[in-house]
């Protein structure tokens, strides 16, 4: 099955992060980081995800390098895509940025 990207509209979108960015682990047993076609790092960072209606999600989003981001703080996601996977039944949505830097307003405290 072919992953198609879904790109996501962050406009009417705050997306905060609740924990700091770390590298994405391939297997936790050996320690293996998840790195890109690059040989970057991917880092995982886990965000609120509040719409325009106040509803809010907690969702991990992917990207390449360490982002200058820290707890606390509001988001932008740079070309923000979702990719519907599925395994043995089960299905869900891996979020994916390009960047993911501090929104305007915001200062890096890193």
């Amino acid at each position: 099955m072919r992953t198609v990207p879904i790109p996501v509209d962050t406009s009417k979108l705050v997306i905060t992060c609740v924990k700091a960015p770390r590298p994405r682990l391939l297997n936790k047993d050996t320690g293996e980081i998840k790195t890109d076609k690059n040989g970057n790092t991917v880092y995982e960072v886990t965000v609120s995800v509040e719409d325009e209606f106040g509803r809010i999600e907690l969702v991990k989003i992917g990207t390449s390098g360490e982002p200058p981001i820290t707890a606390g703080q509001q988001l932008n996601p740079v070309g923000l895509l979702g990719y519907v996977w599925e395994i043995s039944g089960r299905w869900g949505v891996a979020y994916r940025a390009a960047a993911l830097l501090p929104a305007a307003g915001e200062d890096a405290h890193v």
